[in-house]
């Protein structure tokens, strides 16, 4: 089967997850052990990227739940370096995307991605800019892997989701889209994406 669109989720993907290191300084600064960190951020982080809240909110809600209570300063402080840690691109990743463009394929962004994050990668994320569509979660109120949001990115690229390969780092998000019918991958490189994609007729000459 042919293909429209490749569509690529951003952490992860587009760019490197945290370092070990990101995630130190941010314990520290949060004043919590790794393991309680990590449990608030998996069980609350969705309303953060689904536009419901920024960072500064984010984090004073979750350390309050242990007591914690820093002032807006250190709340900023602590988002900032959040945020920080999900901004070293891919360049591999990069490179594919911008293959991409020359071979008629619909080139797009799939992310669940928090509205003060986003607000920076617009203005700092080059192929931000040079894709044909883009959707995150912030901007529609909407998360993967709700299908609602896999609806919006098909009527958005207008073609069936079996026209769409979709790649992301998330096992969840793409069982739910192999569901929907979607030619769901999970991110293994930017080589092994390239060689999915020359599968696929209108890939051929990546």
């Amino acid at each position: 089967m042919n293909i429209k669109a490749a569509v690529f989720d951003y952490g992860g993907v587009i760019c490197f997850l945290p370092r070990p290191e990101d995630l130190a300084e941010l314990e520290r600064l949060c004043g919590l052990p790794a393991h309680k960190l990590l449990e608030l951020y998996r069980k609350f982080r969705t309303e953060w990227d689904r536009g419901t809240y920024e960072g500064t909110e984010f984090y004073r809600r979750i350390l309050s739940m242990e007591g914690i209570f820093p002032d807006d300063e250190a709340l900023f402080k602590i988002a900032q370096t959040d945020m920080g840690s999900w901004k070293r691109l891919n360049p591999a990743t990069v490179r594919l995307m911008r293959d991409i463009k020359g071979t008629g394929i619909s080139l797009g962004i799939l992310s669940n991605m928090p509205s003060d994050f986003l607000a920076w990668a617009r203005q700092n994320v080059p192929v931000f800019g040079e894709v044909d569509m883009a959707i995150f979660s912030c901007d529609c109120n909407l998360l993967k892997p709700e299908t609602a949001i896999y609806e919006r990115l098909k009527n958005v690229l207008g073609c069936e989701y079996a026209q769409i390969v979709f790649f992301d780092d998330n096992q969840d998000n793409i069982v739910k889209a192999r569901e929907l019918g979607i030619q769901g991958y999970v991110w293994e490189g930017a080589e092994a994406a390239r060689e999915i994609l020359k599968g696929f007729d209108a890939g051929k000459t990546l």
